[in-house]
């Protein structure tokens, strides 16, 4: 393993996205949300998955529109704001929305910003975790680029990926903040890639092959499978239900370029944020105030017997202390090597020149 300083990971990001032509912003949105992900453990996510998306649905295919300006439609509701993205960058989009959707929280308790007309913002983990540790409740969900889930019961997917991301400021009560963060896929598409890249196979029943067929194979992948059969497939109908309120596309016509331009290509985001003293009833048993009945129910989770338990977010929580410890963030052998790809491809010095320490 590898560990690379974040000041080159993100100069090297960035201008692989200012070379795509982004803002100087949004590469820097892009490049911080790309760590933040690593950071944490995240490589599912990491920059190379970002710019993979971006070469396939992005800035060259038109799903991605660089300099797009965010326009806020004008609603009657005064928590919640509608926005149209025209296909900005995903992460520029989502860290605005986050931002939006607190200081409307501050105002009103709660606050959701619903976006259409959007681009993949990657890992939405990383928004809820920031949020939380800032003292919010906090909650996305998007429509994936692509259509590459098959549903209960059927044979050819129409479904996207469609994560759900929950974060809790739980900070104060266990020193790290809960963050339930999930595609409602068996896994995703970025853990195939990844173990494509690793060499090694996928988990049984995760996918299947062109002909339908369950494979471990990541190079034979053709679709994926939704978690729990059917509990996995009614969570990622949520997110398309809710895409299709806000005013998203048709979901087998995402990330694709269409001949008819009435029917959209793009994603819908939604985000929501909860102020804590909003949903307090403030009667707390044994005069606990909210952090330590919180503290309280979670050593209750966590009592005999379920000693070994972990929560959500932990994993992520102890992966951000061991990229603390090492002083930046860490790669694996083969991502270092497409990551100095990617340096030479822009002219740019490898990483492991000066910036790389052993791991």
């Amino acid at each position: 393993m590898n560990t690379v300083s974040i000041e080159d990971h993100n100069a090297l990001v960035q201008a692989a996205y200012q070379a795509r032509g982004y803002h100087a912003e949004e590469a820097r949105d892009a490049a911080e949300m790309c760590a933040a992900a690593t950071w944490h453990g995240n490589n599912t996510h990491n920059a190379l998955k970002a710019l993979h998306l971006d070469d396939l649905f992005g800035s060259k295919t038109g799903g991605c529109t660089p300099g797009a300006e965010i326009e806020v439609i004008q609603n009657r509701f005064s928590a919640a704001e509608t926005w149209n993205a025209h296909k900005k960058l995903g992460q520029s989009v989502a860290i605005r929305a986050f931002n939006r959707a607190i200081e409307l929280a501050d105002q009103h308790g709660v606050g959701i910003v619903s976006v259409d007309n959007c681009f993949h913002y990657l890992w939405g983990g990383g928004y809820v975790i920031d949020a939380a540790k800032r003292g919010y409740i906090a909650y996305t969900n998007c429509t994936s680029s692509l259509a590459e889930v098959v549903p209960f019961g059927g044979k050819s997917p129409t479904l996207g990926t469609n994560p759900h991301s929950w974060g809790l400021p739980t900070q104060d009560a266990i020193g790290f903040p809960i963050c339930v963060d999930w595609a409602t896929s068996t896994c995703a598409m970025g853990r195939v890639q990844q173990l494509k890249r690793e060499g090694k196979q996928l988990p049984p029943m995760a996918a299947v092959d062109k002909n339908g067929n369950p494979t471990q194979e990541p190079g034979e992948v053709a679709a994926l499978l939704p978690f729990g059969a059917h509990k996995g497939y009614g969570l990622s109908l949520i997110n398309e239900l809710i895409g299709a309120f806000i005013g998203g596309s048709l979901p087998s016509h995402r990330g694709r370029a269409l001949p008819d331009q009435s029917e959209k290509n793009s994603t819908s985001f939604f985000f929501q944020i909860i102020h804590p003293e909003a949903i307090s009833a403030g009667h707390f048993a044994m005069g606990r105030n909210q952090t330590k009945n919180l503290k309280a129910v979670i050593e209750n989770i966590l009592g005999p017997g379920n000693e070994n338990a972990i929560l959500p977010g932990q994993l992520e929580a102890q992966a951000a202390n061991r990229s603390k410890q090492a002083g930046g963030l860490i790669f694996s052998d083969a991502e270092l090597s497409e990551l100095n790809n990617l340096a030479s491809q822009l002219g740019m010095q490898p990483l492991n020149t000066g910036s790389l320490l052993s791991q």
